[in-house]
């Protein structure tokens, strides 16, 4: 979701009115829009050093994509490849739900979309989420993801008592994450959602909630996105 070149956004070439429903349907839009973004990324490469040339050939320019549409006041379509995630949170009902797999996954190589490689239908998926009058539904970037669903988890550690065990059996960095964040007292919608959702208008205020949640490990160093529908 960072985009290192803005004169060519993945993002402003998605079909703004008709929801992505099937990977077929992914593919056939990316296969509509690569050969431009591989030709103006190649220039911006060979502006570089052989070094960088050398990179972008042998691995392309590699992203996440994750989109939601409104199709309708109690209905929201959303598509994801990757491990960016987009999510729906209901102040009525106090309910998470979210386009990715398993807390633990997030440790797992992720599938990206390749300006040089063909995408795998695996790492597709897609569907809806059903409205009320209280619903958020926003998007994150990988690190970012994997926060708002540990908290959310530790939040109801009991109903996700699996998930989250085994995320601590795998022993990686987040694990580590994860140790850090039992230890907090918190309410997930006041001390969690609100101060993120809250700070997508300033980047300032997102930079410094990002900077406090370093500070307190429950973070990593990494790229941070945050987008609200």
């Amino acid at each position: 979701m960072t985009v290192a070149y803005p004169e060519f956004r993945f993002i402003e070439h998605l079909p703004k009115d008709t929801p992505i429903c099937s990977f077929i349907e992914l593919d056939t839009w990316v296969d509509s829009i690569w050969e431009a973004f591989y030709n103006a990324k190649e220039e911006c490469a060979k502006e570089g050093d052989g070094i960088l040339l050398n990179k972008f050939y042998s691995e392309g320019s590699c992203a996440t994509i994750v989109a939601a549409w409104k199709t309708d006041e109690n209905e929201c379509r959303w598509a994801a490849y990757g491990d960016s995630v987009v999510f729906h949170y209901s102040h009525k009902t106090g309910l998470l739900e979210h386009s990715f797999t398993r807390l633990a996954d997030f440790s797992n190589p992720p599938r990206l979309v390749s300006c040089k490689d063909p995408l795998e239908e695996e790492g597709f998926n897609s569907g809806v989420f059903h409205l009320d009058n209280t619903s958020e539904v926003f998007a994150a970037s990988d690190a970012l993801s994997h926060y708002i669903l540990m908290m959310y988890e530790l939040s109801k550690s009991t109903m996700y008592a699996s998930e989250l065990m085994e995320e601590q059996m795998k022993q990686t960095n987040n694990t580590g994450l994860l140790q850090v964040a039992e230890q907090e007292s918190f309410d997930f919608e006041k001390d969690i959602l609100a101060p993120l959702l809250a700070s997508a208008g300033s980047e300032k205020e997102f930079r410094m909630l990002m900077s406090t949640l370093y500070d307190k490990r429950e973070i990593e160093s990494d790229d941070y996105t945050l987008a609200i529908l």
